[in-house]
Formats: structure tokens, C-alpha cells, sequence
């Protein structure tokens, strides 16, 4: 495409034009016998390889101080990521507002969508009373009442050409906004409570809805959000095989053990009682919500959820059996015999 960066960051279309969209999402976990090297170099080649297998996005979590996902900023990593694809697009699922200045995740984020000609979305959260707020000194109060406050100054200043800001957390003179996307990134916010969803709905903003509900929940997340046509996004586990006995099989004997390790991380900051999640049981839960099995029966799961919910972007955990070969196979066969199906059906909906 012919044209400066700057100009070609106003060409693409980071919004939601309507068609169903299909994406990958990517935890970065570290399997058992895997270094972070491997995890992470995994985590690239799988996003690669969703571009060649027709994905539409590729989004990425954001973890610290734990094997449950070894990337500390998604926004690192989606810039490399960025750079070794041509077409997908890149999100992160999500950023964490709690641990770092609005002001600076949206330079990053202003900056990746210079840089890919608008091709990185941004996804935030608020994240968790982990101890993270310690080690980065947010703090806890930040995360349970500064998280309304952190997203109305990124917005600002994904928005304005200068911004001055006066807030209980936050309190600076007007400074210019540098760099400035001619197109700011699409925002989307991660929610798991009806407080949350409100926060989004008043501004505007589409939510993404996690793996741990199913599609009458997410129906009904969108129904209290008030608006049905916004660009929602529905996370789900996914795992393609020739029988749906087959996937769960495999999710069944390879899921728990490194999902088991990997919860451990999850570390209160004020030690607050944390309920333990049995592994086999949630890898249980997960075959039953979402397209574990056959072809078809992912088709039809998917297909199920956009009828329900009226969410038409899905994004599919695709590494849930343990291995770079069992996720770069589930990558091309979630492609080539699912993909097309959904979009078929859909499209003649």
C-alpha cells in the first residue's frame, strides 16, 4: 500500500463492520517442561500460523509472576507480533489498568497503531487483587476504586490532541498528545461484573466476555449493557477433533496439568481468602460451554453462541492441549474445517 504510515493509519478499519470475525487467543502458558523461551516463541509461531489459517485477530493476556502466562506486557508483544504479520489484527486481552499510568498504555497503544497501519486493538481490565498492585506500588485501593478514573484519562487521551487532567489519582498540567492516532485503536473492556459492564456501557465501550460463562450469560451481559450492536467479543476454549469424544479426551488428560500450576500464581495482595479451582473439574466445565469436538459440533457451538447472544466476534483459546504441535494443529484444522462453516452460517443467518 502506497503511502506514509501516518496516512496509512487512518485506512484501516479497526471498528466492526458487521461480518462475524474469528480470532485466536493466546494465554502464553508455560507448558510442563517448557522454559519462558519456549512459551514465548510458541506464542509468535502460533499467532503466524492463525494468519496463514484465515484468523481474523490474534489477542494476547497479560500475566505477571506466574506460568499461567508468561507475557508481562501485551503490548510488547503485540508490537513484535505486528511486525511479523501483514494482515491480523493484534489485541490484547486485556491490558491491566490497575498496574501501569493510562497515560502510558495509551502512548503504546497510539504508537502500535501507528506503526501497523491500524492494525492493534486494545483491550483493558482491571485485573485482580493480585500482587502485582504491590510489586508495581498501584496499590490496592487503585485496583478496587481507581479503575473508572484510569479508563476515562486513557480515552481522553486516545482522543484529544492535548490533555490537562485534575482526578483523585491522577493530576497534571495540559500537555500535548504525542504521538496522536489519526485513528485511535479500538478499546474494549474485559467484564466479569455487573458494576463493570455498566462502567463500559456508560462510555460507549464494548465488552469482551470471558471462557467462564456460557452464551445465555454472555445473552444476558448484553442485555443489561443496553447495546446489542456494539463490537462485543465472546472468548471460548476450542479444540477440534475428529469425534467430540476425541477433544474432550485430549482436554481431559492435557489441560489440567498445566492449568493446575499455572492458578497457583494467582496470589492475593492482602492474602484475602482465595477460593481453590480444581483443575479437572474446570477443564470439565470448559468441554461443556464451548467447541470441543468435531467439526461440526464447534460450527454449530459457535454458530449457537452468536444466535443468542447477537456477538458476532469470537475468539478461540486454541492451546489448551499442552504442546507447540498440538496448538499449531489445532490452529490449521480450526481453519480450514471450522472457520468456513461459522462464516457460512452466519453469512446466511
Amino acid at each position: 500500500m502506497d503511502g506514509s504510515l501516518a496516512e496509512r493509519a487512518g485506512v484501516h478499519d479497526a471498528g466492526y463492520d458487521g461480518d462475524v470475525r474469528l480470532g485466536i487467543f493466546l494465554l502464553a502458558a508455560r507448558f510442563p517442561g517448557q522454559d519462558d523461551a519456549a512459551a514465548l516463541s510458541r506464542t509468535v509461531e502460533a499467532a503466524a500460523a492463525a494468519e496463514r489459517a484465515g484468523f481474523d485477530d490474534v489477542w494476547l493476556a497479560e500475566h505477571h509472576f506466574m506460568s499461567y502466562g508468561v507475557v508481562p506486557s501485551g503490548t510488547v508483544l503485540a508490537g513484535h507480533i505486528l511486525a511479523a504479520t501483514g494482515r491480523i489484527d493484534v489485541g490484547t486481552a486485556v491490558s491491566v489498568l490497575s498496574n501501569q499510568h493510562p497515560v502510558a498504555l495509551a502512548e503504546q497503544a497510539a504508537m502500535l497503531s501507528l506503526l501497523s497501519g491500524g492494525r492493534f486493538r486494545l483491550g483493558v481490565g482491571r485485573g485482580g487483587p493480585w500482587r502485582d498492585l504491590e510489586v508495581f506500588g498501584t496499590g490496592l485501593d487503585r485496583y478496587e476504586h481507581g479503575f473508572a478514573e484510569s479508563l476515562d484519562l486513557l480515552l481522553a487521551w486516545l482522543r484529544s490532541d492535548r490533555v490537562a487532567w485534575a482526578g483523585e489519582r491522577f493530576s497534571f498540567r495540559e500537555v500535548p498528545v504525542v504521538p496522536r492516532a489519526l485513528v485511535p485503536p479500538q478499546v474494549t473492556v474485559a467484564c466479569t461484573s455487573r458494576a463493570t459492564e455498566e462502567l463500559a456501557a456508560v462510555r460507549g465501550l464494548p465488552m469482551l466476555l470471558g471462557m467462564h460463562v456460557g452464551p445465555d450469560e454472555k445473552a444476558a451481559a448484553v442485555a443489561r449493557h443496553g447495546l446489542p450492536d456494539a463490537p462485543h467479543i465472546s472468548t471460548h476454549v476450542a479444540q477440534v477433533a475428529d469425534t467430540r469424544e476425541q477433544a474432550v479426551k485430549t482436554l481431559m488428560d492435557e489441560m489440567p496439568r498445566w492449568l493446575g500450576p499455572g492458578l497457583e500464581g494467582y496470589v492475593a495482595v492482602d492474602d484475602r481468602p482465595r477460593p481453590s479451582r480444581d483443575p479437572v473439574g474446570y477443564t470439565r466445565r470448559m468441554c461443556e460451554l464451548h467447541p470441543v469436538g468435531s467439526p461440526d459440533y464447534c460450527v454449530e457451538s459457535l454458530v449457537t453462541t452468536v444466535e443468542r447472544t447477537g456477538i458476532r466476534h469470537l475468539i478461540l483459546l486454541v492451546e489448551a492441549a499442552g504442546s507447540r504441535e498440538a496448538t499449531l494443529e489445532n490452529i490449521a484444522r480450526l481453519g480450514a474445517d471450522v472457520l468456513p462453516g461459522v462464516r457460512a452460517a452466519v453469512a446466511g443467518s
